[in-house]
């Protein structure tokens, strides 16, 4: 089990390094709307993705895994979570891929993570009020009852997805098709994933931050350790495949580098590598905050959320992008 979770680690990270997914310039770029990879790559991934695994699931060959629709924390934490992104210019399976390359910054990211985690499982019992309420798990499919039905407009909704992705290219000059490709791999990937023959789970990143946060401190008598521990643990070992598929890729392609500022930070904020090294650490810590808060991140909530027609993750997406685009606008072009 170990080595699969690794194996899948290990093409995910390629898989985005591939497409330069994983990379600062391109996630911040997201976010100052001067790179639209990272949309284009997971409308694609959502929209096939989404067709793939309802016939897989069809055919009793995997499992809904549906992210509970617990409003306050959907909202609020993807707030939160979009901020991070931007200011951090990472998600929480890309650092360790970017780590891998040599981003300092990715680091000091990370480890600014491991703190939002920790915080997060020592506030949890006196902010749970201002998380719900919780409206169960809701997707697509459990609000049709006819299948027939269902699989139509699934085939649209995973069409409307992929045209979109088309859509957004054409606001762009460069006619690189990497972010295409990539979007297809991550939806068969995660596909398989899934599978009882797989993992039986998700594609996902953050729970391995409170679950090593929380275990490097000893704070692992509570339920919220308990409730991440499994899951925490498959993850971790993910992101070390991941982390093997940047520093791999880099030293094969001579593009491993360390380094802390990034052209697009350049850009916008200046080149002092202190003014980033707390940006990436501050970011970070509010990443995974909430990350926490909503129950996922971008390959567990939105990719892995929207392949399942999931409300909350599609919620989900909407609040973090808007947040990505509103703190873009704030933090880099104020």
């Amino acid at each position: 089990m170990f080595i699969s979770i690794l194996i899948f680690g290990f093409l995910f990270g390629l898989i985005l390094q591939y497409a330069s997914l994983n990379k600062y310039n391109t996630i911040s770029g997201m976010a100052t709307l001067d790179n639209l990879t990272v949309a284009k790559a997971i409308a694609v991934a959502i929209g096939l993705g989404a067709i793939l695994l309802n016939i897989e699931i069809g055919l009793g060959l995997a499992s809904f895994h549906v992210k509970l629709l617990i409003l306050g924390g959907i909202v609020l934490g993807g707030l939160l979570f979009g901020a991070g992104m931007a200011i951090l210019g990472y998600c929480p399976g890309t650092l360790a891929i970017s780590l891998g390359e040599g981003s300092l910054d990715a680091l000091l990211g990370i480890v600014g993570g491991l703190l939002g985690g920790l915080v997060f499982t020592l506030l949890l019992p006196s902010i749970k009020s201002i998380l719900g309420p919780d409206l169960g798990a809701i997707s697509v499919r459990s609000l049709i009852d006819s299948n027939a039905f269902f699989y139509v407009l699934l085939v649209v909704i995973g069409l409307v997805f992929i045209a979109a992705a088309f859509w957004l290219h054409t606001f762009e000059k460069q006619r690189n098709y990497r972010w295409l490709i990539a979007g297809v791999l991550l939806a068969v990937l995660n596909t398989i994933v899934f599978s009882h023959f797989g993992s039986d789970r998700p594609i996902g990143a953050s729970t391995s931050y409170p679950y090593v946060g929380d275990s490097l401190s000893g704070l692992i008598h509570n339920d919220y350790f308990i409730k991440i521990k499994k899951p925490g643990h498959w993850e971790l070992i993910f992101l070390g495949g991941a982390f093997l598929a940047g520093l791999i890729g880099s030293l094969l392609t001579k593009s491993f580098q360390l380094k802390l500022v990034h052209k697009n930070w350049e850009k916008y904020r200046g080149t002092s590598k202190v003014q980033r090294a707390v940006w990436a650490f501050i970011g970070g810590f509010i990443l995974i905050f909430g990350a926490r808060m909503a129950g996922g991140c971008t390959s567990g909530h939105v990719i892995s959320g929207g392949m399942q027609l999931s409300i909350s993750s599609l919620i989900f997406a909407v609040v973090v992008f808007g947040s990505l685009l509103l703190t873009g606008k704030l933090f880099y072009k104020s």
